[in-house]
């Protein structure tokens, strides 16, 4: 089973109006640990894309208009996907993508890769997420130890780092740096080790 481990920055939170500006993925074999490939780009985007940003969102991602014009268009950073995945086999039911927030990540995948696209190369439709893998495991072992679930809990991915003594993501956030901390907090959270990427 392949994991794809994505992020993805964009110039705002609603994939009907923003773009995306940076994307990063990895995958890496689920049943043996082994690193098969991985992928980064900074995604181009015109200047009526980059006038309609979050300010917000750019704030937290750092990203400039000097550095988003430095990037690949995104039909390129599409093909280049696709070539990557496809020669990694990845398909339905052999595959499925895990992200922290796969509401954002899905969306703006799909301005890359429309989802016609992705059914004619069997792609898995299945986005797998880091809190709901926490909350799985922090329901199993509060029954199992019978402790009430809390009444209060934060699942954003630093905070389910804090509780494994794993730093934050670095800042200003990148795709790149987003799926090597979403990969580490995924190996402690399922008490695995994974490959990493060979230097």
């Amino acid at each position: 089973m392949l994991g794809i481990f994505l992020d993805i920055e964009a110039t705002g939170l609603d994939f009907t109006k923003h773009h995306v500006i940076d994307i990063a993925l990895k995958v890496i074999d689920l049943t043996t640990g082994d690193f098969k490939g991985s992928y980064q780009s900074i995604v181009k985007q015109d200047e009526k894309a980059w006038k309609a940003s979050d300010p917000f969102s750019l704030k937290i991602n750092g990203f400039t208009w000097e550095m988003v014009q430095s990037g690949k268009v995104p039909s390129l950073v599409a093909d280049e996907i696709m070539t990557l995945l496809d020669h990694l086999h990845v398909e339905r039911g052999k595959a499925v993508f895990i992200c922290q927030n796969p509401s954002f990540d899905r969306g703006f995948f799909t301005q890359l890769i429309e989802p016609y696209t992705q059914e004619k190369h069997h792609w898995p439709y299945h986005w797998l997420d880091l809190a709901s893998m926490y909350w799985a495991m922090l329901a199993k072992k509060n029954a199992e130890s019978g402790v009430p679930f809390p009444e209060k809990i934060s699942l954003s991915k630093n905070s389910i780092a804090k509780v494994y003594e794993i730093g934050s993501e670095a800042e200003p956030h990148r795709a790149i740096n987003g799926v090597n901390h979403l990969i580490e907090c995924y190996e402690a959270v399922l008490g695995t080790n994974l490959c990493k990427e060979p230097v």
